[in-house]
């Protein structure tokens, strides 16, 4: 392999580790990573790649089908299956409660595609979210609940983490007096190997604020939920 490819990630883990800070499967590094440097990871994924599909003994030089898997797969990852850890974060505008808004509101659902970061399959799904503002809390738009969902959950992770993750984002940005995340998707790691088991899915939720203080507010956000999937 070209030493320069080999260096540059070596150089992003030099900086995380010297700046201590964390580069687990879900982290987002792009504070790290400077501008030219991305092609170079992706290119020395690339040649991991090349290597593990002969390790699989797969003749990448004569099989058509296969000679340039090794570069989209890298393309793939990098730029967009796992962009979430590589990327900033999307530009959000927020702007002022100024009609003091306080009843409930529900986006959703979005759609998550994102990856185990146990065996790398994919986790397709959805999500919805609840804020319950007060007059300090910020409001964003709502293609811009889309577009944080798709930064969070590009990243190798578990359900569990990527929905608290969002959750700590959401809570960040608008200041919200409660909110509510939940989550339902297929796991491939179930249905794809395993178990292989097509019908299971996982549901979970993160609550904040009145939605935990709140048992009624809980209870119409839930049953607000039930009848949107009653609907699909």
């Amino acid at each position: 392999m070209d030493a320069a490819l080999d260096r540059a990630s070596e150089l992003v883990r030099a900086r995380l580790r010297a700046a201590g800070e964390r580069f687990h499967a879900n982290d987002n590094i792009s504070a790290y990573v400077e501008p030219g440097e991305l092609d170079l990871i992706q290119a020395e994924v690339a040649a991991h790649l090349r290597e593990a599909l002969r390790a699989l003994v797969i003749d990448i030089e004569n099989d058509h089908n296969t000679r340039d898997t090794a570069d989209r797969v890298a393309k793939m990852f990098v730029r967009e299956v796992f962009a979430g850890r590589y990327a900033a974060a999307p530009g959000v505008t927020e702007f002022p409660n100024v009609s003091g808004l306080n009843e409930l509101m529900i986006v959703g659902p979005v759609t998550v595609r994102s990856a185990c970061s146990h065996h790398l399959c994919p986790i397709i799904g959805r999500v919805w979210v609840g804020v319950m503002p007060n007059e300090s809390s910020a409001l964003i738009g709502l293609s811009k609940y889309a577009r944080l969902v798709e930064w969070i959950m590009t990243r190798p992770q578990i359900q569990e983490e990527a929905i608290a993750q969002l959750a700590e984002l959401l809570q960040e940005k608008m200041r919200p007096d409660g909110l509510a995340i939940v989550m339902e998707a297929d796991h491939y790691c179930m249905q794809w190997r395993g178990v292989k088991d097509m019908d299971s899915k996982m549901t979970n939720s993160v609550m904040r604020g009145s939605f935990l203080r709140d048992a009624n507010l809980r209870r119409e956000f839930l049953a607000l939920l039930a009848s949107q999937k009653g609907g699909r």
